[in-house]
């Protein structure tokens, strides 16, 4: 217990640390929420893949999806390196960076504001990204929370207490810089101990060839076989390519590395990032990190069936499944300095998504609600409309605004997470259906195609909302991680067919943005 109270007390004086590092770099907005335009190609990639990975992905998908797809889920860690972090970085990177900065868009609500010339889009994504980003958050706190009383036996409540109270911390000292150095310190952590966790539950298999034997000869049990899932399972399908049902892990790779693309906190990395030739080194670190941490964790949970089933919940008629990871870790694991560095590995992976959620939800508010008229920009001190002195108070009330929203997002996500509707994987597709069924297609298409409408992003605006929250409201008649894969894919159609027969942009205002690729 020594061991494991000193590794987490050190890793959390070490975050501490780095916010009073960088709060000087945290006065105005600029400098708060993208950390001066200037971060760096490690940083923005670790930031991305440290934000895009945390206890959801370690503890529940891993663990659920390990559970029901067997090795086979491993294709959603090569899915969520390939689709959410390479395609992502070299699609979306470069003309991110060059059109927010073009156009002084700081977040992704000011950007549909912005390029689609209507301010009634600001202000409803801003509400759609801050509703939807607290189930998310909830998931996060939950699943570390399970692992926290696994390997400390402190409770669930108390520990949801305490990562809130340490993430609201080091964010409002340091706001986004802060965040980007201690995911860079919290990134090395994941995957030093990605690497040691695998290698000691294989070993405690006997090994990598005795543990897929083993596998093999695994067969689903009297509850599985209720789910529709395993009805043309055949004997060896979980040491298989493809898994029991290939359909439906497809739905899951979709959902986790596509989604990426849409969610504000994971898109604002390339709003911050330096240069272009940073976004091209950023795109190779990014990618590594995801095979590394992604692709390990759910390699780790495929194995989650030779540690015995999990609970079963017949109020909900499901396993469990968040667990499932506990339980490994608790029969392979028996030494207190690699318990202690699971437990640094979840914290690292859980407060840098924390800290990235709670950052993005209070600036979109700050900027995209209360001050959308941009007021203290550069523009208007130059044309004289306000000078330097009033100009600074201004963007000192705009953070000082956005460090009380961080904590007031933060406690109600805690009170959601405290009594969870769910289990986490649906917390997740919840979230991200709604936010990148809303946000991907008009945002993508939005920075290479000039036909994009207004009509059409409000369209696609109600329609991945709109298709969530009703599959949620009916009970969820469709899963909502296949919900939410529904949600995003849809969204293209949606945007093409209403901007062919909607009212086009302006030609000028067109040429004015399409300046930044020049």
């Amino acid at each position: 217990m020594l061991v494991k109270i000193l590794l987490t007390v050190i890793f959390l004086a070490v975050t501490v640390y780095v916010g009073i590092y960088s709060r000087k770099q945290a006065k105005n907005v600029d400098g708060f929420v993208l950390g001066g335009r200037s971060v760096g190609p490690w940083l923005s990639a670790f930031a991305f893949g440290t934000s895009y990975f945390s206890a959801v992905v370690f503890v529940g998908y891993a663990g659920q999806f390990g559970w029901k797809y067997g090795l086979a889920s491993s294709w959603i860690g090569i899915g969520n390196a390939i689709i959410g972090s390479l395609l992502a970085w070299l699609i979306l990177g470069r003309r991110t960076k060059l059109m927010t900065q073009h156009i002084n868009s700081r977040t992704m609500p000011d950007f549909f504001g912005t390029r689609f010339g209507n301010q009634g889009l600001r202000i409803v994504a801003s509400i759609i990204a801050f509703v939807f980003l607290i189930p998310y958050t909830a998931g996060v706190y939950s699943g570390i929370s399970k692992l926290f009383d696994m390997g400390f036996g402190i409770p669930y409540e108390y520990c949801i207490i305490i990562m809130a109270l340490l993430t609201a911390v080091y964010v409002i000292l340091g706001g986004y810089k802060a965040t980007a150095i201690n995911d860079f310190i919290q990134g090395i952590v994941m995957l030093g101990g990605i690497i040691a966790v695998i290698a000691v539950v294989l070993n405690s298999q006997g090994g990598f060839t005795e543990a897929l034997t083993k596998m093999k000869e695994v067969l689903p049990t009297a509850h599985d076989l209720e789910n529709p899932l395993y009805k043309d399972f055949q004997p060896g399908d979980f040491a298989s390519w493809w898994g029991p049902n290939a359909m439906s892990l497809l739905g899951v790779v979709v959902l986790t590395s596509l989604g990426t693309w849409g969610l504000p906190q994971m898109v604002g990395k390339f709003y911050s990032i330096t240069d272009e030739s940073a976004i091209k080194r950023g795109t190779i670190i990014s990618t590594i990190f995801a095979f590394v941490v992604a692709g390990g964790c759910y390699f780790l949970g495929g194995f989650g069936r030779l540690f015995g089933e999990p609970v079963w919940n017949e109020a909900r008629h499901n396993y469990k499944f968040d667990d499932i990871i506990p339980t490994m870790l608790d029969t392979a694991v028996n030494s207190d300095l690699l318990i202690g560095l699971v437990m640094v590995l979840v914290l690292s992976a859980s407060m840098s998504t924390l800290a990235s959620l709670v950052l993005t939800s209070s600036s979109t508010m700050t900027l995209d609600l209360i001050y959308r008229d941009k007021r203290a920009g550069a523009d208007e001190v130059k044309s004289g409309e306000i000078d330097d002195d009033v100009a600074e108070k201004i963007e000192r009330r705009k953070v000082v605004i956005m460090r009380v929203l961080i904590v007031f997002f933060i406690v109600i996500s805690v009170l959601i997470a405290l009594n969870p509707p769910t289990f986490i994987a649906q917390l997740m597709g919840i979230s991200w259906g709604a936010l990148a069924g809303a946000f991907l297609a008009p945002f993508l298409l939005g920075l290479y195609w000039r036909g994009v409408t207004t009509a059409s992003v409000w369209a696609c605006f109600i329609w991945g909302v709109g298709f969530t929250v009703v599959n949620m409201l009916l009970g969820n008649p469709i899963n909502p991680i296949d919900c939410g894969a529904i949600a995003m894919v849809g969204g293209f159609p949606v945007v093409l067919l209403v901007s062919l027969v909607t009212k086009k942009l302006p030609q000028a205002k067109l040429d004015s943005i399409w300046k930044c690729y020049k």
